[in-house]
């Protein structure tokens, strides 16, 4: 049958079908809130002594399988085996029955005190030990090579509790896992995996980077400053086109970034849209009279819009001119500096690395500063260790490590976990923390040790090997008693989603870093049971030490100019270069991560046939289609996951427990009371106890941003929390003040 349905009838079909979308996904929002909302309920009736799965389900409107995948308690118990059953020949109690699946091999007790090993090598005599990425101190990388055991310290408060065996008896009820994780194929396809991708490599540069000029607005006010250029444009409604001529009727054509202070103009429509992705899409996406979006050039390869709902990125061009839209928010927070601060704050910067590194080059982002500098502190003397360059990992470990290793530790606590009322709530945050764990990182090649392996080694031998750079496949088991927070990330639903069993006696198969597992098996409390199903061990190295030393030196100095300077706004513009050193360093370890390459395109509303298959419509504004595709992994010689997995393993550990050697003492979640935990954000833990943790100022440390007296509700969203971290900050300032 021939359809009557005309050009304009079917365009305006499309747009109502867009706006279905759009109340689809609106509702589906609110639809995950309640969900979520209900599974808190859940929780909390769960902790009643005589609750009941079969009554909860039906108030719940789930089955009684999904309120026992919730709080796995009110299941079916397993009768407890006799004292015969859980004990061996003589008489001590056995460790916990394995969980079903694929036998592992038992992870050592690491707990135990080792001989000392051999001294340090001369790298180290600068004064800082070598130490795990957990902050604890471990052998010299060649000593552990040889097989020399590590010296382990321990928390005082463990050695009474080592007197005490422990054990979970019967078999332990498994955790409902939201995704399942890939695992490494067995036999010779997987251990092709570990071979490193063919003429592939990091090395040291040839070139030096052409630095780009700079400009910088504010959206809101209209200021606008170039070098000691300061004028007010009028903007009109700040559109890409509006400031586009505006700033190039001021500045010559040679400036190829605008860096926006304030004013967030790609906000502007933002109530029209139920996401800020879409409000940005649109923005950049809008026509752009003589203009058109940017197309690869020279060695940057960069092209097409970066679409991100806070720090977008836009580019476009104009003949030969080039010009990209970024907000300075990728850098650090203006906290409300005029755009001349913060062009001085880009000048100290530069000033401040141009010591360490002669040719240095602000690029667009952090991320890219950062990797461009660490690309100079590559070996390149002749005859010296990887001066032929770092092998870069196969796409398949690259893939394995980007699906199974988190970045940092997001989790809100809601009772029974913790009190319904808040005594108080205490914000303490760890400065410059993912600087204190780039000292070692494992280097070339991956050598897979299945279970089998890790079965046959000496104790001694798998010591050093869960000390070494590595990345585990494991089963784990939470210990009988036990009342803290979870220690291990297992997988949750989502796209690189995880939560953090920490129910007693539950099982559940993951992915870890070394020094989680680590942590978990040597914790100030007590061992969990680890059964080692596979893993990936490399030799240990220190490629990022010489690069994170140098931001570390910039960022004290820095510091230091922000503390002394005698001018109140030079003071301010060190202070957030400062910020701008942190991010090269944290956003240049997530760039070695090398996620899949995401490519964002648009085309004019009527040409959806353009649209590629395998691609996602991400937005549209009524007159063009703004369409995503990943792309899959490139070649990039940069890409080093196995790096930023570690750091970001470390810095999760340390979260939980870290010694601070200056001052002989433990700190992290695991000192603190049980139920005193309420959340974690990346490197900060909030909690209603107020320990006296010494703080000197240093990577690492734990500051105290924040306090806020109650008692009051505890939080039971992300904005809730937020909104108390607000309160505690302004309080703590408050608080401060008043002392001096």
């Amino acid at each position: 049958m021939t359809s009557k349905m005309t050009n304009k009838d079917f365009t305006t079909g499309l747009s109502a079908l867009r706006g279905v979308r759009d109340d689809i996904k609106a509702i589906r929002k609110e639809l995950a809130q309640l969900e979520a909302d209900r599974d808190k309920r859940i929780l909390a009736l769960g902790a009643y002594e005589k609750a009941k799965a079969d009554r909860i389900a039906p108030a719940a409107g789930l089955s009684v399988v999904d309120v026992v995948a919730l709080v796995p308690h009110l299941g079916p118990q397993q009768p407890a085996p006799a004292q015969s059953e859980l004990s061996g020949d003589d008489g001590q109690v056995a460790a916990a029955a394995p969980a079903p699946g694929p036998t592992g091999a038992l992870a050592p007790d690491l707990r135990r005190p080792e001989p000392q090993p051999a001294a340090a090598d001369s790298d180290t005599a600068s004064g800082e030990q070598m130490h795990d990425a957990s902050g604890e101190h471990v052998p010299d990388p060649e000593a552990v090579a040889d097989g020399a055991a590590p010296a382990l310290e321990e928390p005082a408060e463990q050695h009474d509790q080592e007197q005490q065996p422990t054990s979970t008896p019967g078999v332990a009820p498994a955790v409902e896992q939201g995704r399942e994780l890939p695992s490494i194929p067995d036999g010779e396809r997987g251990d092709a995996w570990c071979v490193p991708t063919p003429n592939l490599a990091s090395k040291r540069p040839n070139f030096t980077q052409q630095p780009r000029q700079m400009a910088f607005l504010d959206t809101t006010t209209g200021v606008l400053v170039h070098r000691d250029q300061t004028v007010r444009l009028d903007l009109g409604a700040a559109s890409v086109s509006e400031i586009l001529t505006a700033v190039y009727a001021t500045v010559p054509e040679s400036v190829e970034r605008i860096y926006i202070t304030a004013g967030d103009p790609w906000h502007r429509d933002a109530d029209r849209y139920p996401f800020l992705r879409d409000a940005v899409a649109a923005w950049l996406n809008a026509p752009v009279p003589g203009w058109s979006v940017e197309s690869s050039r020279g060695k940057d390869r960069l092209a097409g819009h970066l679409v991100h709902p806070r720090n977008p990125v836009g580019r476009w061009q104009r003949g030969d001119q080039h010009t990209e839209i970024r907000s300075v928010g990728e850098w650090f927070d203006p906290d409300g500096a005029d755009p001349a601060v913060v062009r001085d704050a880009f000048v100290l910067l530069w000033k401040q690395l141009r010591h360490h590194w002669p040719d240095v080059t602000l690029m667009g982002s952090p991320s890219q500063t950062g990797r461009d500098l660490w690309s100079r502190t590559i070996p390149a003397k002749a005859g010296s260790r990887w001066a032929e360059g770092y092998p870069v990992m196969s796409e398949e470990i690259r893939g394995l490590l980007h699906a199974t290793a988190g970045q940092g530790r997001t989790e809100l606590l809601v009772p029974p976990r913790v009190p319904e009322k808040l005594p108080q709530l205490v914000e303490f945050d760890r400065t410059f923390a993912y600087a204190k764990h780039t000292w070692a990182s494992g280097v070339g090649a991956p050598r897979r040790i299945t279970a089998a392996a890790f079965a046959a080694k000496s104790e001694k031998e798998q010591t050093n090997a869960l000390f070494a750079p590595s990345h585990w496949q494991i089963r784990v088991t939470v210990p009988e008693g036990w009342d803290h927070v979870g220690i291990l990330p297992a997988p949750a639903t989502g796209d690189r989603a995880w939560y953090y069993p920490a129910e007693p006696g539950q099982t559940f198969t993951t992915w870890a870093g070394g020094a989680e597992v680590n942590l978990a098996l040597r914790n100030p409390i007590t061992p969990w049971r680890i059964e080692i199903l596979d893993g990936l061990l490399w030799e240990s190295g220190t490629p990022l030490r010489d690069w994170s030393t140098k931001l570390k030196d910039a960022w004290a100095s820095l510091q230091a100019l922000a503390a002394n300077h005698g001018d109140q706004r030079q003071r301010l513009a060190a202070h957030l270069a400062s910020r701008a050193v942190r991010s090269i360093l944290l956003y240049g370890i997530g760039a070695f991560a090398q996620r899949p390459r995401i490519t964002t395109r648009s085309v004019p509303v009527g040409c959806e046939h353009e649209i590629p298959a395998g691609a996602q419509i991400i937005g549209s504004d009524g007159e063009t289609i703004t369409w995503q595709r990943s792309a899959g992994f490139s070649r990039d010689p940069y890409a080093h996951p196995e790096w930023a997995a570690g750091v970001w393993s470390g810095a999760r550990a340390a979260l939980l427990s870290t010694k601070m050697r200056e001052d002989d003492t433990f700190v992290g979640a695991l000192h603190l009371p049980p139920d005193s935990v309420v959340a974690f954000r990346t490197d900060a833990i909030y909690t209603t106890h107020d320990p006296a943790w010494p703080y000197h100022g240093q990577p690492g440390d734990y500051l105290k941003k924040g306090h806020l007296p109650g008692p009051f509700t505890g939080p039971r969203t992300e904005e809730e929390l937020l909104s108390l971290q607000s309160l505690g900050r302004a309080h703590l300032a408050e608080e401060q003040e008043g002392g001096q």
